[in-house]
């Protein structure tokens, strides 16, 4: 597999998330939000961001667990299935393809604040150009790509913070009148007409194979990316009505450069250009960033052979996903040269769908128990939260009208016959859905590819490096016993079973290891065994990992061990027998080992929580 080189810290994190928040949202939706609420817009700013904690809550687990290229359409590609994943994959990448075009468009139509005689062909070629700017960055180097983002959004949040500072003074109280009659109505629909620019905060998990420390780096850079932009839209929001308050507009006729028109009332004409600047700065950092997390999502579509191979290349040199950024920047292009405003729409009603398969794919991740499914972060308040936000998307979805539902169902028609007409030939994926399917009918239907897939992702996002107990353990004799026994009995069977993987005679093995246990007991807890035994020969070393589900009856005392670890091993590997022993004690002092140990499904499942249990290497 061609993997992506981890180069992105966590204020490269921040910046992107960030970056991909502050933009038409900002600089050119509060006049017509205003128009439809009010002074109430504040509240819907506010609104609108409540709205999209829970989809951050959850991304932010899915991307500790999985921190791989494609953020979302991995998400439901491993939960719901590869038919599901195709449409996910498709809907992210038309998604944050259309946002990235509306913000370089954003750029051109910026610039006429400088030259005022800009014509709409001109603000096009102006975004081409930047578009072929951004995917030359994105192609030579994330980090490059990384480090101006950081300094573009540094920048942004330093304007807007002396925006707010400076525009305080010169707020008129009399602006936030309230009116006497208040449409609730309207403060919701606002909230999501703006909650798709809050969106961008998640977009930084379709990058999070190139995070370095991704278990703290994801949620930390998310949420501080929310929780400081959030604040800036507030506070922006504030001041800006404060200032105007009647002068942003109505219906039919209101601002689209609303923070300038504000900045310009304290500051004249060099505060409107400044917050001009602030505003290129935002569409520049939107686009940035889009380009980058567009990119990796048909890269991981055809990872999963759901997209041809050839999306998945990395380049040798820059370690970049380069075919599939040119194909996503030649798509951002042909939209720029197209009517927007429905397409922008578009894009907000498929990006509030993939938020609902968002949550929808954390309630299946975390209610198929998948042994392998080890999130750093886990969304607080679950399940609540996400099945309310799966019924409160679906409501904007049908607020956004017939055409933007009409478009989409098209694109998800387009992806649904993408994967029968070539992903389902050539991916037949494993997925967390099915362990749901297996526990209501009671069938055995799916393999271990999904558990071994996870066990991989977590070796890499902890940088786990394989070492001799590891390989012991991948090796070992794995006995699941159903009935109850003796330790005689118990040890025969340990005997018969190594016998047969070396030339030992079984009797020879039972006399050692019940000879030893003779000397002194090897059960040391209520549930909890390791015998273990010196034998003749050179670089001998097997370790047997045994449930025993009703128990092994040892003593009178200890007469339930379920969890048993026999260690053979030759006189001189008896260093690394000590070493053994020290990291199983290690594994077995973590608070759930014994509850996931005897919840285990399958023989593969109690092997993987040794391999991935905590312990210092």
């Amino acid at each position: 597999m061609n993997n992506l080189k981890r180069q992105l810290k966590l204020y490269d994190v921040f910046s992107i998330a960030a970056g991909a928040m502050i933009s038409s949202g900002l600089f050119i939706l509060p006049g017509l939000a205003y128009a439809k609420s009010g002074t109430m817009v504040i509240v819907a700013y506010f609104l609108a961001g409540i709205l999209v904690l829970p989809s951050i809550f959850s991304k932010a687990e899915l991307a500790t667990a999985m921190p791989k290229a494609g953020g979302t359409y991995f998400f439901i590609g491993r939960s719901l299935g590869s038919g599901l994943g195709t449409l996910g994959g498709i809907s992210a990448w038309f998604s944050l393809s259309f946002k990235t075009a509306f913000a370089l468009l954003g750029i051109g139509a910026f610039l006429s604040l400088i030259f005022p005689s800009i014509t709409i062909l001109q603000i096009k070629l102006i975004a081409t150009f930047f578009a072929l700017f951004f995917t030359f960055t994105n192609l030579v180097s994330v980090h490059h790509s990384g480090r101006l983002q950081t300094v573009m959004v540094t920048f942004l949040i330093a304007l807007l913070v002396i925006f707010i500072g400076g525009g305080l003074s010169s707020i008129s109280i009399s602006n936030f009148s309230i009116p006497e009659k208040i449409s609730y109505n309207n403060i919701f629909i606002t909230a999501g007409m703006i909650f798709i620019s809050f969106g961008g905060v998640t977009k930084v998990a379709s990058v999070a194979e190139e995070i370095k420390n991704p278990s703290r780096n994801i949620p930390l850079g998310m949420l501080l990316a929310f929780g400081i932009v959030t604040s800036l839209y507030v506070s922006t929001i504030f001041v800006t009505v404060g200032i105007l308050g009647k002068d942003l507009g109505s219906l039919g006729n209101y601002s689209l450069t609303p923070i300038s028109d504000a900045a310009a009332v304290f500051w004249g004409k060099p505060g409107k250009m400044a917050l001009g600047i602030a505003a290129l700065l935002a569409f520049i950092s939107t686009a940035n960033a889009g380009i980058m997390a567009a990119s990796r999502t048909p890269m991981a579509m055809s990872r999963d052979k759901l997209l041809p191979n050839v999306f998945n290349s990395v380049n040798k040199k820059f370690k970049t996903p380069h075919n599939s950024i040119i194909l996503t920047s030649a798509f951002v292009i042909a939209i720029i040269f197209l009517p927007l405003e429905i397409l922008v729409k578009t894009a907000s009603t498929m990006m509030i769908l993939l938020f609902i398969f968002v949550n929808l794919s954390l309630i299946i991740m975390r209610e198929s128990r998948i042994q392998n499914y080890h999130p750093k972060f886990k969304s607080p308040l679950y399940p609540w939260i996400q099945i309310i936000a799966i019924v409160v998307y679906a409501f904007i979805i049908i607020q956004m009208g017939k055409y933007p539902l009409l478009i989409s169902a098209a694109i998800l028609g387009a992806g649904l016959l993408l994967y029968w007409l070539y992903g389902r030939i050539r991916s037949n994926r494993d997925s967390a859905l099915i362990r749901i399917v297996e526990k209501v009918t009671d069938r055995k239907i799916s393999s271990y590819s999904l558990e071994s897939e996870l066990k991989e992702i977590i070796r890499e996002r902890d940088n786990i490096k394989l070492d001799k107990f590891d390989k012991i353990i991948e090796n070992s004799i794995v006995l699941d016993i159903e009935e109850r026994m003796d330790k005689e009995s118990f040890f025969h069977l340990v005997a018969e079973n190594i016998s047969d993987h070396n030339e030992f005679d079984s009797n020879y093995l039972f006399e050692k290891i019940h000879n030893r246990e003779k000397e002194s007991s090897t059960v040391i807890s209520e549930h909890i065994a390791i015998p273990h035994v010196i034998i003749e020969g050179e670089k001998k070393f097997q370790v047997i990992l045994v449930r025993a589900k009703k128990g092994i009856i040892f003593t009178d005392e200890a007469d339930n061990i379920q969890i048993i670890f026999v260690i053979i091993g030759s006189k001189d590997e008896r260093t690394f027998h000590l070493k053994a022993l020290a990291a199983i004690a290690q594994i077995i002092q973590s608070n759930d080992f014994e509850a996931k140990w005897l919840a285990a499904k399958n023989k593969e499942e109690l092997r993987d929580i040794i391999l991935l249990g905590e312990r210092r290497r």
